[in-house]
């Protein structure tokens, strides 16, 4: 499934894992003290509770109990004796969602999801519980990333629970996301939205992502600078409104949103700074003068890391090495490649920092960082071997070039530049 590039989005729903009943022995007298009915309006007939047994209903309130203080050993010794040899399907039913939940809490969804559809399909429980533990399994396939078998099981729920919550529609358009249904899932955030005076933030990431993969980025726009204008010092706000100019291709107004925010003290963290950055230096490749914009990001990460917010790593040193770069300060670009060079997993910041020390004649040291960097694992080995042979040629080491071409000429991406230059006449005589 797709996913928004910036905005955070949620793996599932808020999962009520309390258990949702207790059993009540079937008595012949209606008790006068009637709670409130959940479901009044479902469709489905109660079934006739068939629970007894005095000693099941100890054992499974204990059970209960035990599932939701966490006490795994306690709750499977009390609930799974129920299960396996209780004669009321009502007791098996509850035994089963208290054992669903123990599964869900170890990480086991898919053995929670089983055993809370058995307990559904066992059937004997009242409405109220029959139909929140229909929920929860929506919630738990939800979790799972089952996403049209949570939608499937929401549908139902409120079909024949006759039942409509803010909650629901926020999942149902959650579910409609993650399948590419933007329209519905729209038209869910929405119903969702018109039902409380209190939505869910995380609802709107949703509507602003599903606006955006829709083609509507108008309305995701509009809708993520009035969350930023509702709430100003909201970083995730900050990020949504960024991101959505960002994928609209808006840069200035992007721009000028996240120099506003780092003027008045909003930057937090240090995707502020890094993407402030980008911004910069996306509009420098674009523009014909990439020098001024790569001055600005790169004074941006300066003060990132001096604030200590951006903290040391490959990624954010690789970054203030491009910036840099682009904007023609090559001893910092070079001091930033290299910090780096301790940091990364692979070799790409000794090939970079190989670049600049070529350009500054300095082979004997660009050569070693170079296959360093080739030994640790890069993306352009062809490019990295070329290079080599450019610090070699520098060095005048012919065989050492040619070797290095050699390797260069295997790779589809240099294979062409390779040939042609180990059959020009000066690598012949």
């Amino acid at each position: 499934m797709k996913r928004v590039p910036l905005i955070k989005m949620l793996a599932g729903t808020a999962l009520a894992l309390a258990v949702v009943s207790s059993p009540v022995i079937a008595r012949d007298s209606t008790s006068k003290d009637k709670k409130e009915v959940l479901y009044p309006n479902a469709t489905r007939t109660e079934p006739k509770l068939d629970l007894t047994s005095e000693k099941d209903q100890k054992a499974i309130n204990e059970g209960l109990d035990a599932v939701n203080e966490q006490d795994k050993a306690k709750a499977e010794k009390l609930l799974q004796p129920v299960v396996d040899g209780s004669k009321s399907k009502y007791a098996q039913a509850l035994a089963l969602q208290g054992l669903a939940n123990l599964h869900y809490q170890d990480g086991d969804i898919k053995g929670a999801i089983g055993l809370l559809k058995r307990s559904l399909d066992n059937g004997v429980m009242p409405n109220d519980t029959y139909f929140q533990l229909e929920y929860m399994l929506a919630q738990f396939y939800m979790a799972d990333e089952q996403y049209q078998p949570a939608l499937d099981t929401i549908t139902k729920w409120r079909a024949e629970g006759h039942k409509e919550t803010a909650e629901s529609y926020a999942l149902e358009g959650n579910a409609n996301y993650r399948l590419e249904k933007y329209p519905a899932a729209i038209a869910a955030i929405k119903k969702a939205q018109s039902l409380t005076d209190k939505p869910n933030d995380s609802w709107n990431q949703i509507l602003m992502a599903s606006y955006s993969e829709s083609g509507q980025s108008d309305q995701a726009g509009q809708l993520a600078q009035q969350q930023l204008a509702a709430n100003p010092n909201d970083t995730t706000a900050l990020n949504n409104a960024v991101a959505v100019l960002m994928q609209s291709q808006k840069y200035p107004e992007a721009i000028a949103l996240m120099e506003k925010a780092k003027a008045a003290g909003s930057f937090k963290d240090e995707k502020n700074y890094i993407n402030l950055a980008k911004l910069y230096l996306v509009t420098g490749q674009e523009s014909g003068d990439p020098k001024a914009p790569a001055t600005k990001a790169m004074a941006t990460l300066d003060e990132g890391f001096s604030k200590g917010v951006l903290k040391p790593s490959a990624d954010n040193y690789m970054l203030l090495g491009t910036a840099a770069f682009m904007a023609e300060d090559n001893g910092k670009a070079l001091a930033a490649y290299q910090k780096a060079i301790p940091l990364s997993k692979d070799g790409e910041p000794h090939i970079r920092a190989g670049q600049l020390l070529i350009a500054q004649n300095k082979y004997t040291e660009a050569k070693g960082l170079i296959q360093q960097g080739i030994d640790k694992g890069v993306q352009h080995k062809g490019t990295a071997y070329m290079l080599l042979a450019e610090a070699c040629r520098g060095l005048k080491d012919k065989p050492g070039a040619i070797a290095a071409m050699e390797k260069a000429a295997q790779d589809p991406e240099t294979s062409a530049k390779a040939k042609a230059w180990l059959k020009s006449p000066t690598v012949s005589q």
